[in-house]
């Protein structure tokens, strides 16, 4: 068998995450399970570094956790007068400018936006806690499968914050605005079932299944044409935005390029 990228070790190792690439499937992993992969703004920088060192021979991404918890969420040092040793504290944002406390928001949320690119399928293997910004990393790829103890929660109205890491367009996609405010505004627990009942999850699975599962699904997504799927996947997302007569436009263009394609008359 031909070695790949992951037998030379990871790509990136740094700050509880680690991205390692094995041909056309890239595994980025959360690795402080002592601390159930809680989430600070180090971690958020080496999740956005981890999206931008992605080979462009990389067609699926899958997200994991160590541990019995994929994520509890923000690192509640961060919510202390101190705050995190270098990095700003709630307190210290909120006494800036608010063109400075917009900006560093913005760079936060630039670990959770890549994972929705066209260019690749993103899969969350999610177990345990997934809770905050944990539920919020979850939402920010296109697919989600949950172990069978999987534990969703959005706590941050119950702290008086809102989410802000990129979770509610999701999540108001999948559950629709009723159910999305909830979830939000209770901080309750939405377990396999009900994650799966109501779109918030493709599939629950026994823990001891979670990976072998992901991997089935990634083999699936890898047996269609990479343009194809990406044109798809682009189909699909921007369906909510535009009327059914739009949606019909983009459909016709998308398929002209691949026919044109197949044909061996593209670009």
């Amino acid at each position: 068998m031909a070695s790949s990228a992951q037998d030379l070790g990871p790509v990136l190792d740094k700050d509880g995450v680690r991205l390692t690439v094995d041909d056309a499937i890239a595994t980025v992993t959360l690795t402080n399970p002592a601390r159930r992969n809680a989430q600070s703004p180090a971690l958020w920088r080496a999740l956005t570094e981890a999206g931008r060192l992605l080979p462009g021979s990389v067609r699926v991404v899958v997200l994991r956790g160590e541990g019995k918890s994929f994520s509890a969420g923000l690192d509640r040092q961060m919510l202390t007068p101190e705050g995190i040793e270098g990095e700003p504290s709630f307190v210290a944002m909120a006494r800036g400018g608010e063109a400075e406390l917009d900006a560093t928001i913005a760079e936060y949320q630039e670990a959770f936006t890549w994972w929705r690119r066209s260019d690749i399928v993103s899969i969350a293997a999610v177990q345990g806690h997934a809770i905050g910004a944990g539920f919020q990393l979850a939402l920010a790829c296109d697919l989600r499968v949950v172990a069978d103890d999987v534990q969703f929660a959005m706590r941050e109205t119950s702290l008086g914050l809102v989410p802000d890491l990129a979770g509610t367009h999701p999540l108001v996609g999948l559950v629709g605005y009723a159910r999305a405010l909830e979830i939000c505004a209770t901080g309750r627990f939405v377990a396999a079932e009900e994650a799966v009942s109501t779109g918030l999850a493709n599939l629950a699975v026994p823990g001891d299944e979670l990976d072998a599962a992901v991997r089935d699904l990634a083999g699936a997504l890898l047996a269609a044409p990479r343009d194809a799927v990406i044109e798809t996947k682009a189909l699909l997302r921007g369906a909510q935005d535009r009327t059914y007569e739009e949606q019909r436009v983009a459909e016709r263009a998308a398929q002209g390029r691949r026919l044109r394609d197949l044909a061996g008359l593209g670009e």
